[in-house]
């Protein structure tokens, strides 16, 4: 089962530069998935912007994905595992309440480009200043220098940038809260057996509260404690 790598993406996907071993809560589902049908897990690293094509052309059997109706086309999603929260990193002394704040030409806004993260600051906060980086950390190398107000991110992603970097800023969930749901992706086939296989897997995952554990775990690897997480804030 080839699933996409993404790099610098912890806590869901990410690779040791020392080991060369991938890690992150997507590759621990998928290899539990993986398991369950007898099959090797192979990872094929990938990238955003990279991902459409990658499935278009088959290169990979599966990723994690927000469903749009854009990527609809080109990606057979299966039911979702969780939702993720929208969120900021914000630099000290920056801390607008709501998305209409950061909706300013005088707010300075990165993102990673090609991830849904751009995507939704595009969408709430398109009068913003938007600024696009290769990669997470670039962005987080604007926020340090002040060459941006925030990173916008979720919420998982967020904490485990700040329990590494307290000094970057700090978390905020701005108003209304926007929740994406997080699908496995997949290209289309003839039947869709293999979907729905993923949906009942899924599902039986899901219900006995093992994607929770999943997650809880991942976001402990990078001193992530379940309190750490906002109390509205719910996956």
């Amino acid at each position: 089962m080839r699933i996409a790598g993404l790099v610098g993406e912890e806590p869901y996907s990410y690779k040791d530069p020392a080991t060369g071993q991938w890690g992150g809560f997507w590759l621990t589902m998928t290899r539990n998935l993986a398991m369950e049908l007898g099959v090797e897990v192979v990872v094929v690293e990938s990238s955003w912007p990279n991902l459409p094509a990658d499935l278009q052309a088959s290169k990979i059997d599966l990723c994690y994905l927000s469903p749009t109706a854009q990527r609809g086309m080109f990606v057979d999603f299966a039911n979702s595992l969780f939702y993720d929260t929208y969120a900021i990193v914000a630099r000290k002394g920056f801390a607008p309440k709501g998305w209409a704040e950061l909706d300013v030409p005088e707010a300075l806004v990165a993102v990673d480009i090609g991830s849904a993260r751009e995507e939704t600051a595009r969408r709430f906060a398109g009068n913003a200043a938007i600024t696009g980086f290769k990669t997470r950390e670039e962005a987080m190398q604007a926020i340090h220098s002040g060459r941006a107000d925030c990173f916008v991110a979720t919420v998982f992603l967020a904490l485990a940038v700040l329990k590494k970097n307290p000094q970057l800023g700090e978390l905020i969930v701005p108003t209304p809260h926007l929740r994406a749901a997080v699908c496995p992706g997949m290209p289309y086939d003839d039947d869709r057996r293999f979907r729905g296989v993923v949906d009942a897997w899924g599902e039986d995952t899901r219900g006995i509260g093992q994607i929770r554990a999943w997650i809880v775990t991942g976001l402990g690897k990078f001193g992530v404690a379940p309190s750490d997480l906002p109390l509205d804030v719910s996956y």
